[in-house]
């Protein structure tokens, strides 16, 4: 089962995500795609681990979740945005090998047996549009792969003002 949760920034989608995995398992993962890029990076992603409880189970992996077990689990990937900007960064901004990656790391993990994968995302693209070239590049990548996981999701729902709005399932 495969739900994907996606909305604006600070629409309400971690917490849904959150939520909605503590409502269907008692020791859920939290799998956090972010690259740690520098202290105060570290220190959001130690305050964000404080404020889940011990009933979690946090896993780190910057890119390669099919390296993760995910079969009879519930875990929340939070986030595709940050993921994606991990492949793009390491291809040297190529959407199309950023794609490919990411997909086959997705199809690898969809194929899991009894596994409930929440993955939150963001709608970057309904936002301001991008100023620079490379911007512009990454709001594409990140739509396409975003249509790429509500292809194969089971639930899509949209966060909007911290409403889940289901759009699919």
């Amino acid at each position: 089962m495969i739900y994907l949760i996606t909305g604006g920034e600070r629409s309400g989608k971690s917490s849904y995500a959150e939520n909605l995995a503590k409502e269907l398992a008692e020791k859920p993962l939290y799998v956090a795609t972010a690259r740690k890029w520098d202290d105060d990076f570290q220190k959001r992603v130690d305050r964000h681990q404080k404020g889940r409880d011990e009933r979690w189970i946090n896993i780190e992996e910057e890119k390669h979740l099919s390296q993760i077990d995910f079969s009879g689990k519930v875990a929340v990937v939070d986030c595709v945005t940050l993921w994606l900007t991990n492949f793009f960064v390491d291809t040297k901004n190529d959407v199309t090998l950023s794609l490919e990656q990411a997909k086959t790391e997705l199809d690898a993990i969809a194929q899991q047996e009894d596994a409930t994968i929440i993955i939150v995302t963001n709608e970057i693209g309904m936002g301001v549009h991008a100023e620079t070239h490379i911007g512009r590049k990454f709001v594409e990548l990140q739509g396409w792969m975003n249509q790429y996981i509500a292809q194969k999701a089971d639930t899509v729902v949209l966060m909007v003002s911290g409403i889940p709005v289901k759009i699919k399932g």
